[in-house]
């Protein structure tokens, strides 16, 4: 006969946010990630009481200043400056603000309209299901990066834009992920026992399909979230997102490319930031894939 595996009684009495925290604690990978991803988040927010300069003050007599670890860089600008004497340190600081930043803000609000639309497409039968699905369908055919450069080129160049385009090239995939979340949550027979009780649409939606998909949102959100950095740097490179004097990362990379033999830490430096940010996001990501599956084993 099977035997059934008894849990000790605190193990039962800890809610379900605090065994996935369990889980995730386990791994060291994701613990640093998670640190990373916090450190980017403050800096985002903190940037500008922490400048040093302005980053957008120019100075005539510091123009390419290499960085203090150099014999001829001062302690004062410690990344340098670049060629119109601006403090590359400063700059990089606030344009965590708009790279790291307004990813967060583009993934949030791809993520409410994402749960509002795909929560009409999940719940929705008939023709106007099928409709709207063949339709999102089409839009995932175009990659994210592409769908923003088309979204931007429709609306202007601009940081504003930007926001709104990758926003809008996120929202597909939102709205997919949430609409296979909800009609595999209403094909279980507990909603279908929950519904013949006499529950309407909304309940359902509230006290059942919400609380068992909230992991998957997270999850997406955070995949989102690796795009929408890689999409605004992309297209603050290409011109057509940040424009100058913006010291977003794209665009610092873009301004430093002519000189990277000359002052190699204005393309270096940015480049990096950008991979941590992003790494940082895949290792919270992956780390919580891993802590929701463990704990619904357990």
């Amino acid at each position: 006969m099977p035997r059934f595996r008894l849990l000790p009684d605190e193990q039962l009495a800890r809610s379900p946010l605090s065994q996935l925290w369990r889980e995730f604690a386990r791994q060291h990978s994701a613990v640093a990630g998670l640190i990373l991803f916090t450190a980017f988040f403050a800096l985002a927010i903190l940037a500008p009481l922490i400048t040093p300069h302005g980053p957008y003050w120019q100075n005539d007599a510091l123009l390419l200043l290499p960085p203090s670890w150099s014999e001829l860089g001062l302690v004062q600008y410690p990344l340098g400056t670049d060629d119109l004497g601006r403090d590359l340190f400063s700059r990089i600081l606030v344009g965590a603000r708009y790279t790291f930043g307004i990813a967060v803000i583009t993934v949030i609000g791809a993520l409410l309209m994402g749960l509002l639309l795909g929560t009409l497409a999940g719940m929705s039968r008939g023709v106007k299901s099928s409709v709207f699905n063949h339709i999102l369908d089409l839009a995932l055919t175009i990659p994210s990066l592409l769908l923003a450069i088309i979204i931007v080129a429709i609306l202007g160049p601009g940081l504003l834009n930007t926001t709104w385009a990758i926003m809008l090239a996120l929202l597909p995939q939102f709205v997919h992920g949430i609409r296979n979340a909800i009609a595999e949550q209403l094909s279980q027979d507990y909603v279908i026992a929950y519904r013949l009780d006499g529950a309407n649409n909304w309940q359902i939606f509230s006290r059942i399909v919400i609380p068992n998909i909230w992991e998957k949102l997270t999850l997406m959100a955070t995949m989102a979230l690796s795009t929408a950095i890689l999409d605004i740097a992309a297209l603050g490179f290409l011109g057509l997102g940040a424009q100058a004097p913006s010291a977003e990362w794209g665009a610092i990379i873009a301004d430093s490319l002519d000189l990277i033999y000359i002052a190699p830490a204005g393309v270096a430096i940015p480049g990096l930031l950008i991979f941590l940010a992003v790494l940082s996001v895949n290792l919270v990501g992956d780390g919580l894939r891993t802590a929701a599956k463990k704990r619904r084993e357990n």
